[in-house]
């Protein structure tokens, strides 16, 4: 049976370069985008190289667009085995003395609550897959061991929300994995962490070391675990990440 895999944020970059590949080795796509126009672009280029490939419209800040989202994939099948929590918000680098709650809401709605509002509502069609897994796309800046080391560029970013979001879904993603055995979820750093590299993205204009083919390597990995793969675990390209 095909695998299946819902991505959000799937239009462009790293979630873009995530439904390629794993379309490359047969898998249903469900793409999901917020703009449904670029969307749609997206998902067209997948479909002109012959994938089985659906635009879901999916605003991971809306519970309204969520519910949708679950319909929708929901009248294409009856099991989910792989979500990638990819869809993410840099916020404004606003500094700690600057930052307001407004600032910090506005960031952790995308990548705090989103992945939070998603897997909470596919959790039903993740549990009927044989094997499920869940990929949450983090990055090292949200590591305290990375944040710990003055090597490490991230330490000169003194931005507030970003940071700290991600710190949050490292752990979210651990207390799942703690409470959902049956399901693996794991998080992820598109960079290696060791090397101080970080992959190419709209979201640092493309100033990144590594490709963003180099960059999704490892979702890729923890999309295609086996069954008797990790759980709980924060990796990069090259191994795993302190948290």
């Amino acid at each position: 049976m095909t695998n299946s895999v819902l991505i959000t944020g799937g239009n462009k970059g790293l979630g873009f370069e995530a439904a390629r590949r794993l379309s490359e080795q047969g898998w249903t796509i469900f793409l999901g985008s917020r703009n449904e126009g670029r969307g749609k672009e997206a998902a067209d280029k997948l479909a002109d190289g012959g994938v089985n490939v659906v635009m879901v419209p999916l605003d991971v800040t809306s519970d309204e667009s969520v519910t949708e989202a679950v319909r929708l994939v929901r009248a294409h099948t009856d099991r989910l085995d792989v979500l990638i929590n990819n869809a993410g918000a840099p916020g404004n680098a606003v500094t700690p003395a600057n930052a307001t709650a407004d600032e910090l809401h506005a960031v952790y709605d995308t990548n705090v609550y989103g992945p939070v509002r998603v897997t909470h509502a596919f959790l039903p069609l993740l549990r009927a897959a044989d094997h499920p897994r869940v990929v949450m796309v983090s990055s090292a800046i949200g590591s305290f061991a990375v944040q710990a080391d003055p090597a490490q560029a991230a330490t000169k970013l003194h931005e507030l929300a970003y940071s700290s979001s991600k710190a949050a879904l490292n752990m979210i993603t651990v207390r799942y994995a703690q409470a959902h055995p049956e399901i693996k979820f794991n998080a992820v750093t598109p960079g290696e962490v060791a090397n101080r590299k970080f992959a190419a993205t709209d979201m640092n204009n493309h100033t990144g070391q590594l490709t963003v083919t180099e960059g999704t390597d490892p979702i890729i990995k923890l999309a295609t675990l086996d069954p008797d793969g990790p759980t709980g675990i924060f990796i990069d390209r090259l191994g795993p990440v302190s948290w």
